[in-house]
């Protein structure tokens, strides 16, 4: 009979590893409001989470890795996508506002002033018209998710299909 293998034992931690595995967590943050960055409940905990970090450890992490707060980051990147949908669909600012994950109209667009230099309407103003037409706002909330399916029209009563042949 043979003696067993002995276990699998980690590598030793240094602090190349360490420095690679902190990078590592907080990537999967990142990924995960790259992921769901639409989600208006998509908070510093559940973000904080992904990482593994204590909310306050998180956006210290981050910051010292990214420039820029995990907030900062979540808001730019909604902010870019709102830029896009301005200027390719044909969706009321404030459709836009809430596809993006704001909650709130005016952070929206005191956000977007701060980041483009313009409001939302004076963005879209500036940038429609220079390329293709607009999508039409019915294709638009079905691409971005604004259609549900818990919100579809429910299926007709039996016997009610149409006419019989």
């Amino acid at each position: 009979m043979e003696a067993p293998e002995p276990a699998h034992r980690p590598p030793p931690r240094t602090p190349v590893t360490a420095h690679v595995a902190h990078l590592r967590q907080l990537r999967l943050a990142k990924d995960a409001m790259d992921r769901d960055w639409a989600d208006p409940d998509l908070d510093l905990d559940a973000t904080a989470a992904h990482a593994g970090y204590s909310r306050s450890h998180f956006v210290r992490a981050f910051k010292a890795v990214y420039g820029e707060t995990p907030g900062q980051y979540l808001s730019r990147r909604r902010i870019e996508r709102a830029a896009e949908m301005l200027r390719t669909a044909d969706l009321a600012v404030t459709e836009i506002c809430h596809l993006v994950g704001f909650s709130s109209l005016g952070t929206f667009s005191t956000r977007f002033r701060e980041q483009t230099g313009l409001s939302p309407s004076a963005y879209r103003r500036a940038n429609v018209g220079r390329g293709a037409a607009l999508i039409p706002g019915c294709y638009a909330l079905l691409w971005a998710g604004g259609f549900k399916p818990d919100r579809a029209a429910p299926d007709p009563p039996e016997g009610a299909d149409g006419p019989s042949r």
